[in-house]
């Protein structure tokens, strides 16, 4: 995937909604659009307008154990969207929190603290359009899409 072009969404001070309400970094990389038959359509195109930062304690332990489960390309893709630059291009072989406690706390950031408040996740494949709005992203299929 190409990164969408700059300008990237202002990051802005911590939003008003509780943080469990919107969707991070981490949740996008866990999103497909949900009607049959776009198996494969992955990473969803992020396109954020509203971006915002919440510092998350650091837990190496917690980020060690996520990083089997995410797709790296697809992070290091969405994290280009919000202007993140700080993502290694490729994972170290063996994560260990000593030698590489400067790559968990960029993953940690990245996943964790970076949340997209509004915009707009787009399938690659069939270019359906999902609204994130006030932090939620809407992937509810339309009634002739079911």
């Amino acid at each position: 995937l190409t990164p969408l072009s700059p300008p990237h969404p202002p990051l802005l001070p911590p939003s008003p909604l509780p943080s469990a309400f919107t969707m991070r970094l981490l949740t996008h990389n866990m999103l497909i659009n949900p009607k049959k038959g776009m198996e494969g359509a992955f990473p969803l195109k992020l396109v954020p307008t509203k971006v915002s930062k919440e510092e998350v304690k650091f837990n190496s332990d917690f980020i060690i154990n996520l990083i089997p489960k995410i797709d790296y390309k697809a992070l290091l893709y969405a994290a280009s969207t919000v202007g993140l630059k700080d993502l290694p291009a490729e994972l170290p072989k063996q994560i260990d929190a000593n030698t590489h406690e400067d790559v968990l706390k960029s993953l940690h950031h990245a996943l964790l603290e970076i949340h997209v408040e509004e915009g707009t996740l787009i399938c690659p494949k069939s270019e359906r359009e999902f609204a994130i709005t006030q932090g939620i992203p809407n992937m509810r299929l339309r009634e002739d899409e079911v």
